[in-house]
């Protein structure tokens, strides 16, 4: 089998075309019906883009323990590439952060995205914000807007990462 770091980023592009094709053939279906199904199925689109974030960077995690002979592959991670690459760290941490909120929702993650808001790369749902877009409909109950940037930048920045961390580890193979 190729790299994880070598297939995630057509993974994630090829998962989010067909959740794009759906997503189209829905919407040309709601022009001419209002069927709650229609809308379910808007909404499940939605959820599956945050099911698939979720789901990479859980599955790199692993990789990472395995790779790196470790209990805390994001903290060993986070070592190696903080001792070259301080962007790379902080967009790392920063979408660590927006996973952990994608998970368990409010806590330490959450307050420190919050502190940050206005520099994301993403959007987070401020305390008392009730939606991203008030009457869309496709819109599920996350705390971060999951559209398919955000979603293409977590296998991005999991590619680079892996390389990264390939540099001074030469055996990793992600």
């Amino acid at each position: 089998m190729h790299n994880f770091s070598e297939l995630v980023v057509r993974s994630t592009a090829f998962s989010l075309g067909a959740l794009q094709e759906a997503e189209s053939k829905v919407l040309e279906q709601l022009q001419t019906s209002g069927s709650t199904i229609l809308v379910k199925n808007l909404q499940m689109i939605q959820l599956q883009k945050a099911i698939i974030a979720i789901g990479i960077f859980s599955l790199f995690e692993s990789i990472l323990q395995d790779g790196l002979a470790c209990e805390n592959g994001f903290k060993e991670a986070k070592k190696i590439i903080s001792q070259s690459n301080n962007d790379l760290i902080n967009r790392f941490e920063i979408f660590i952060s927006a996973i952990n909120v994608l998970k368990h929702g409010k806590g330490r993650s959450y307050e420190a995205l919050v502190a940050k808001s206005t520099s994301l790369p993403f959007r987070i749902k401020l305390p008392r914000e009730d939606f991203f877009d008030e009457g869309d409909m496709s819109e599920v109950s996350t705390l971060i807007e999951v559209n398919n940037a955000f979603v293409l930048d977590c296998a991005k920045l999991i590619e680079e990462v892996s390389k990264e961390i390939g540099k001074s580890h030469s055996g990793f193979f992600s």
